[in-house]
């Protein structure tokens, strides 16, 4: 049996890691006006921020497209594969995970697993990661899909903006009274929960936000002391506040690993510009 894993773009893997753990890797496509563009292979970082910036018609995305996931499966399998893992964006926002299960009721060419993140971002590549790393040790692809529900069971994620008029222009954002905060001089803190975005408070600066995160760290690792930690910090265009904030979280938590992450244009569409993240979850790529 030979494993091989699929992902999308939202997950923001680096071409190290996607080579490390040899990672397919499908593009999200993001529109800008009356041209569309494969994240990360057509559009780069700041074009699409000097698009965010300047230009009046808002950008918008869309899905994998089912066409492009019977390609990649299809070359896998000439390959050699015979199994494949596919792991993506949220159902919670996101129709593609429904797409996909219907797509592989009927796709019997290898046996496919196809596997909500319930996340985006650091969280999808810490899973695609573990996922990728279990299967060239071969291990049996049902046992990296039960490691892989508990890390994501283990995972927590806050995230602050900068407002959230982007996230309720595109409908990402469960409830919609929480937009009061858009109104406001104050950053609203976001999490993920079963798989979809909710507001959870409004802080008055990014330093106040990173205290927040802090505690419900800390919270975390008194109530799983045995647990090894780690950390991403993730940045939509904020790479100055992405350093202090890796760097400050390490000499809060010595005993983690702490990463750093990147939002691009797919994600960023809904959350705009100098969002700033974290990821916290057990470490089972270390410990597997």
């Amino acid at each position: 049996m030979k494993t091989a894993v699929v992902t999308d773009t939202a997950s923001y893997l680096t071409p190290e890691q996607i080579k490390q753990y040899n990672i397919t890797v499908l593009p999200i496509t993001v529109i800008l006006g009356n041209e569309q563009y494969k994240e990360t292979e057509e559009l780069t970082d700041q074009e699409f921020y000097d698009y965010l910036r300047n230009e009046p018609e808002l950008p918008t995305t869309a899905q994998v497209s089912m066409g492009q996931i019977q390609e990649a499966y299809d070359r896998l399998v000439s390959e050699g594969y015979d199994t494949i893992i596919s792991i993506h964006l949220s159902l919670g926002i996101t129709s593609f995970m429904d797409n996909l299960r219907m797509f592989v009721k009927d796709y019997d060419k290898a046996k496919v697993y196809p596997f909500d993140s319930m996340a985006a971002s650091a969280a999808e590549a810490d899973l695609v990661m573990l996922a990728g790393s279990m299967a060239q040790k071969g291990e049996d692809p049902e046992k990296i899909v039960a490691k892989m529900k508990e890390l994501r069971d283990s995972t927590d994620i806050y995230f602050a903006v900068n407002d959230l008029k982007h996230l309720s222009r595109t409908g990402r954002l469960s409830n919609r009274s929480a937009i009061i905060g858009s109104l406001l001089d104050v950053k609203p803190l976001l999490t993920f929960k079963d798989g979809k975005i909710f507001a959870i408070g409004k802080e008055r600066t990014m330093h106040r936000a990173f205290r927040v995160i802090a505690l419900e760290i800390q919270k975390y690792t008194d109530e799983h002391p045995d647990w090894k930690l780690h950390i991403t910090v993730v940045d939509s265009n904020n790479r100055e506040m992405l350093e202090k904030w890796s760097n400050d979280f390490q000499t809060n938590f010595p005993d983690a690993k702490v990463s750093t992450s990147h939002l691009g244009p797919a994600i960023s569409v809904h959350t705009g510009e100098k969002t700033m993240g974290v990821v916290w979850d057990r470490d089972l790529l270390d410990e597997n």
